[in-house]
């Protein structure tokens, strides 16, 4: 019998092709958001993940982005320059550096999301509370699965010492 949908397989295929857009797209948005502070996208999801309730330090800001310290000495530099993030010394080790977003960041940053959080909620409320339900588990179990993927990419660029595709 049939249900009118397309096959699985299509439906997947389609649903693919949508995400490599989506994803796409994300990155061309932060892009613009990042040009208009001035910094790079990485830059940019650095400072999102200094942002959070909990102090930061360079070491862990590295660990959680798979940066290496390297890299994020000079993320932190450009964050620094730009006016987003000032280095402050760790209470408890003299020996750390905790990175502070600046109390005026935050407002500035949200600002620039403005648009696209209204855009965003006008698209939720074409759906009801059970289908926003399944985008949830879909986009929960979806960035889970990015998140494993980039770790085995990083894992196997570290132990080759150059990136490495799986055929």
């Amino acid at each position: 019998m049939s249900t009118g949908l397309p096959s699985r397989d299509d439906l997947i295929g389609a649903l693919s092709w949508k995400m490599r857009r989506l994803s796409g797209e994300t990155v061309l948005f932060h892009q613009a958001i990042a040009d208009r502070l001035g910094i790079n996208p990485t830059d940019l999801k650095c400072l999102d993940l200094a942002s959070g309730p909990e102090p930061v330090t360079a070491g862990r800001l590295a660990e959680v982005s798979g940066l290496t310290s390297g890299a994020i000495t000079g993320v932190i530099n450009r964050l620094e320059k730009a006016g987003l993030v000032e280095r402050q010394p760790d209470p408890d080790d003299r020996r750390k550096v905790i990175i502070a977003v600046r109390p005026d960041v935050p407002m500035t940053v949200m600002g620039l999301f403005g648009s696209m959080s209204r855009s965003m909620l006008e698209l939720c409320s074409r759906y009801e509370e059970h289908e926003l339900a399944l985008v949830l588990d879909f986009v929960s179990h979806a960035a889970d699965t990015m998140h494993a993927e980039a770790i085995k990419l990083q894992e196997k660029t570290e132990n080759t010492g150059k990136s490495t595709v799986d055929a």
